[in-house]
């Protein structure tokens, strides 16, 4: 089937050009101007002699200019490649030889690293873009590069001629995983998967075209790109953007531009709680309400819950992103479920056998349907591993219930065994992080003479604050089962993160040997 993701630009532009795509710090963005700026940077890809297939890459943060490049991409069947911004150079270097890119755009904050490695990637020397971020202070365009905007405006808004027509299973984007345990993968999404999403995203949410979402996710990660702004955008509704996430600011957005969906990820809902910044915030526009992301804590649901947010907790994976919702009508009755699996995905909870397991009882969860990745870039063996049989391996352990709700306990590899029970540190963190002295929590299983493992718990404390092993058992007496309890406890100053915010469990690990 001939068809790609770029159409959705052409398509809305001609249905409703001048209705608002999305609002960037307070400037409206029109589907028919979204258009233009999209074929510009088409024509422009083109006439460096950009082909079918050629890998791009972006080092951008949130910016219109990053949505017109990447419509631009699937509209010429060009692969896009976004990098996070928060990467080393080090990092930014592996990933675009990794993906082999031809082309790299990134903002003038960070072009120190670009010019770091300019020279070790294959990036060729014509085509490094530069562009202006906005921030006062920082330096112009190098003379090794060229300015993003100087070069597209003299460039055609007509729909851009292509040679070879783009197949709706051709590659899209490639999506690069944390890499919390070795380098990071490239997930590959096609055009057809990304479209099962988006209609996945709409059904989730009810979505119509009078729909405005608010998120600053970052468009680099698959939810900023692939769960708010493409569905938005197909459906004909509206978002929200900022170049970077502001909870003062998140706040003051549902005041002004009275949104009817929010989503952000728990770690974002906890800076916003603790800034006050909810308080006295007129919230009744919000209809839906999205979370997820990484332990979400019952006290955290409750909090929002009482300012008249409720959140549906969702599951996904940059392999198969949004694979899972909480209805909004569950929310209370099935509070700390992770929902139902969407409507063009099954999951379910097998056994180290390939079994389907019976509810509440742990197991892996695993899934198929047209929203799973097609594999990992130049990693088959990788991908073998991944997916068997067309089934995704998530490496995420979770249950159902006996409504066939599903509950996710933790990652495979961090399960640890202590006297012969497994034990999945999740659990124990998810009840730690309620604790009022903890800010952050990590445990690991550690090598024990009585038990073969037990636990350690790596704890971050809140400012002025302190904590002991005692007062930890005791918070966690009666919640879970002792054997559960860590048998050590280490009060450290920040946990190791990779450049996507989780925690690097391995670091710890390799740092409890070493001491």
């Amino acid at each position: 089937m001939k068809w790609n993701v770029g159409k959705i630009a052409t398509k809305q532009a001609i249905a409703i050009p001048d209705k608002t795509a999305f609002i960037f710090e307070d400037k409206n963005i029109t589907y028919g101007y979204l258009n233009e700026e999209t074929n510009r940077v088409a024509n422009y890809l083109l006439s460096k002699g950009l082909k079918k297939g050629d890998r791009i890459s972006v080092l951008l943060a949130n910016c219109p200019e990053f949505m017109a490049i990447y419509l631009a991409s699937a509209k010429i069947g060009l692969v896009f490649v976004p990098l996070n911004v928060r990467m080393v150079a080090g990092e930014v270097q592996y990933q675009l030889n990794d993906c082999g890119s031809r082309l790299l755009i990134f903002h003038d904050a960070f072009a120190g690293n670009v010019e770091t490695i300019r020279s070790s990637v294959q990036v060729e020397e014509d085509k490094f873009l530069w562009l202006k971020i906005g921030i006062p202070g920082l330096p112009e365009c190098p003379e090794w590069a060229s300015d993003y905007h100087q070069i597209m405006d003299d460039n055609s808004t007509d729909e851009p001629t292509i040679d070879k027509a783009i197949d709706i299973d051709d590659p899209l984007a490639i999506i690069y995983t944390s890499g919390v345990t070795g380098n990071p993968k490239g997930a590959v999404l096609s055009h057809g998967q990304t479209y099962f999403k988006v209609f996945q995203i709409m059904m989730y949410t009810d979505m119509s075209g009078d729909d405005i979402f608010l998120s600053q996710l970052p468009l680099f990660h698959s939810g900023g790109l692939f769960i708010i702004a493409t569905p938005v955008l197909c459906r004909g509704a509206s978002f929200i953007m900022r170049l970077r996430f502001e909870p003062e600011q998140f706040a003051k957005d549902i005041e002004k531009y009275k949104p009817t969906v929010i989503f952000a990820l728990t770690t974002m809902w906890r800076l916003i709680l603790q800034s006050k910044a909810l308080d006295n915030i007129d919230v009744s526009s919000v209809k839906n309400v999205l979370g997820g992301g990484e332990r979400t804590p019952i006290s955290l649901l409750e909090e929002l819950a009482q300012k008249g947010l409720f959140m549906q907790q969702g599951f996904g994976q940059t392999e198969n992103s949004a694979m899972m919702m909480l209805p909004k009508e569950d929310i209370i009755k099935k509070e700390g479920s992770i929902g139902l699996p969407g409507f063009f995905t099954d999951i379910w909870i097998q056994d180290l056998y390939g079994e389907r397991t019976p509810p509440g009882v742990i197991g892996e969860i695993v899934a198929t349907g047209p929203t799973v990745m097609s594999g990992y870039w130049n990693l088959p063996e990788k991908t073998k591993e991944t997916i068997v049989d067309g089934v995704l391996h998530t490496g995420d352990l979770g249950y159902i219930d006996e409504d066939g709700y599903f509950y996710i306990v933790d990652r495979a590899k961090d399960m640890y065994r202590s006297g012969g029970e497994n034990v999945y540190p999740a659990q124990i963190e998810k009840v730690l992080i309620d604790h009022p002295k903890i800010e952050n929590v990590a445990i690991v299983g550690v090598s024990d003479n009585q038990w073969g493992e037990a636990g350690k718990a790596f704890i971050v404390c809140k400012e002025g604050e302190s904590i002991t092993k005692e007062e930890v058992h005791e918070f966690l007496n009666g919640k879970i089962a002792k054997y559960k309890f860590p048998a050590h406890v280490k009060i450290i100053d920040a946990l190791p993160m990779t450049s996507t915010g989780k925690i690097k469990k391995a670091e710890l690990k390799i740092g409890n040997l070493a001491e």
